[in-house]
Parts: structure tokens; sequence; C-alpha cells
């Protein structure tokens, strides 16, 4: 009895094949037919490979939505060097929550040589390149999201030369944490004292002639540090000849937060647009000199997901790769075989038709030959 349904199971399934293999007698062969499946299989191999590299490649993914979280705390990132003696400038920021955070909280003023040695020169003109190419080709941004690490490998390098000279700049860095409203960060004469309506500079014990707001910014940010992601401020450079200059930047901060295979942290995404003019009263030209950074923030919140594409796609698209090559190339040689078959069969067509009016003409010549010739007598 088991006998009897293993066959008729393996009966059963062989009845279910849908595949019936045509003996090798009853199949035949040309030259090409075999030139058509060697150009088929080549094609589908380097159309496997490159879908194997698009497999293996990622895309970054964009989700937007409204930020809920406007309680926190937000790091500003900062590392300008200013061409004036730490003593004379003062740096703090002042927010619409009329909160001052002055540069006391997280800022160190380092003495510095302004002019950069060849080394960090060569650095800045790479940074600044790159920058020119980000604002000409947004799509490296995504480049540069998935090859964000945790590394200080787009920092300032250190001067290579021991006696540059006496400090001329100052060196403002490290970090404030501010509250998510829009506010300004500026650095100008003088210290900062507070003061009940706000705060104050002490600008007056400091002399005119000393003024020179030419600046360098190495790094700024917002958000947690990502030195492999290239903010749009990095790599400034101001050069002013006038002491009552007054330069603006006008940021709008989003809010993001970055998923990848190697980095998983909320920064800050911004735009920048810069304004720069001459202090002069008399022709109503009005202000304070220095630098001032006036940010806002974005109500909405940008979500940037690294997605990487599933096994089962994969192998779908290499299932149709291979099925279309197949079908495709076996109607293409149909098409032709059929065209060549009825081009030849009209020529030899032609050529028997001639063939058979010239024999019918000898045939019924002869025949007329036959019937004049006299009869015997």
């Amino acid at each position: 009895m088991r006998r009897l349904n293993r066959k008729k199971t393996l009966t059963l399934v062989k009845e279910l094949d849908a595949f019936p293999k045509v003996p090798e007698s009853y199949v035949e062969t040309s030259a090409s037919r075999g030139t058509v499946s060697l150009f088929a299989f080549s094609f589908m191999a380097v159309l496997t490979i490159m879908e194997f590299f698009v497999y293996r490649d990622t895309w970054m993914r964009y989700e937007y939505e409204v930020d809920k979280d406007f309680t926190s705390k937000m790091r500003l990132n900062i590392d300008i060097t200013v061409a004036m003696r730490c003593q004379y400038i003062g740096a703090d920021v002042l927010d619409l929550a009329e909160t001052m955070v002055t540069s006391a909280e997280g800022l160190a003023y380092e003495p510095v040589v302004f002019d950069l040695s060849p080394q960090q020169r060569h650095w800045q003109r790479m940074l600044q390149q790159i920058q020119n190419r980000l604002q000409e080709e947004i799509s490296l941004q995504d480049l540069l999201f998935k090859s964000a690490i945790k590394s200080p490998f787009t920092a300032l390098p250190p001067r290579e030369d021991s006696n540059p000279g006496p400090p001329n700049a100052c060196r403002i860095h490290g970090h404030l944490d501010i509250n998510k409203v829009a506010g300004n960060f500026h650095i100008t004469v003088g210290k900062a004292i507070p003061h009940p309506r706000g705060h104050a500079h002490l600008a007056a014990l400091v002399s005119h002639d000393s003024y020179n707001f030419s600046h360098r910014i190495d790094h700024f940010s917002f958000g947690e540090i990502l030195p492999g992601i290239i903010n749009p401020l990095d790599g400034t450079e101001k050069i002013t000849m006038d002491s009552n200059q007054m330069y603006q930047y006008f940021i709008t901060i989003v809010p993001t937060k970055l998923k990848t295979n190697k980095v998983y942290c909320d920064t800050h995404q911004f735009s920048v647009t810069e304004r720069e003019r001459v202090i002069n009263h008399a022709t109503g030209s009005h202000g304070v000199s220095g630098i001032f950074m006036k940010y806002d923030i974005s109500s909405l919140m940008v979500t940037v997901t690294e997605d990487h594409m599933p096994l089962w796609k994969f192998l779908v698209r290499l299932c149709g790769i291979i099925g279309g090559i197949f079908t495709t190339t076996g109607m293409i040689h149909g098409l032709a075989e059929f065209f060549v078959d009825v081009i030849c069969c009209r020529f030899r067509l032609g050529v028997y038709g001639r063939l058979e009016a010239a024999h019918v003409d000898g045939v019924s010549s002869n025949h007329c030959a036959e019937t004049s010739a006299p009869g015997p007598l």
C-alpha cells in the first residue's frame, strides 16, 4: 500500500510538471541562435553586476514633521578667530526670552596669530572648494551624511611652524547651551556686563584705532558635533580695511535627526544669508561694529534615514532581469528569422518562377514542332 501511494504521489507530481523537457533529438541548433544566446548571457551578466552594486548602495530618505520639543536646550558650537586682542572683545548670546548667555559659561579666549600657516591655508582652501561644490551639487550632502563619523579629521590642523610670531588675534572656541528660540550671538568691542534692560559692552575702554573685525570661521554649528558634516559657515574668511565694519549673518535652523549606519544623533542643519556694511552715522548707516549672527528656528523637523534595498526586492529585480532578457531576445530572434525567411522565400519563389516559365515555354515549343511535322505517306 505504501509503495502504491508513493507511485501515485510521484505520478501526480510528474503530471503537475509545468516545465516539460524536450528531448535533445528534437532540438535544432544554429549559429544565429548561438550568437544571440552569447549576447544575451553577456548582457545578463553585465546587468546582474550593476544590479548588485545598486543593492549594495544606500540612499537618504527625508521625512518632515512638526518639532514638538521646544523646552530642551540647544548646543551652539563655535570656533571663530577675530583679528583683535582677547581683552578688547566679548562674545555672548541674547535671545527673545530675554535670556543672556555669556561667553564665560563655555567659551575660551585663546591668543593666536591670525595668519594661517601653509598647511592650514591649504586646508582652508580645500574646505572652501567643498563649500562651492555643495552649493552646486546638492546631492553631495547625502554623501556627507553617509560618511559622517565622530572623528576630528575636519578640524583645523595645528600649526607646523614653532615660532609664528607674537599673537595679534583671538580665537573664541567652545560651546554654549542656548534656548530653542530666536536669538543673537554677537562678538563686539568690550566685555559684556549685565544690565536691567538687557546687556551692554564696555567699549569706551578700547581705542577706536584697534578695531578690526576681520575674522575667520573654522567651525560654527548647532546641536551635537559631527566633524564629518561640513556646515555652511565652515571655512568662511572676511578681511576688512575699515575699523567700523559690521558683519551680519542671518541663520535659519532646521532641527534634524540623523539615522545612518554609522551615526545616530540629533543635529541641526541651517542656511545662511550674509550682509556686511560700514558703520557711518554721517551717511545714515547706523549700528555697532562687530560680528552678529541672528538665528531663528524652524517649526519643522527633518528625519534623515539611510535606507538599504531589502534582499527580497533584489531577488525580484534579478529574476525580472533574467526572465526579461530571455523573453526579449527570443522575440527579437524570432522576428528576425521570420523576416529573413519571408525575404529569402520570395527571392527563391522568383527564381523558381522564372525557371518554371522557361521550362513550360520549352515544352510548348517542342509540342508545336511535333504537331507541325508532315505525316507518313
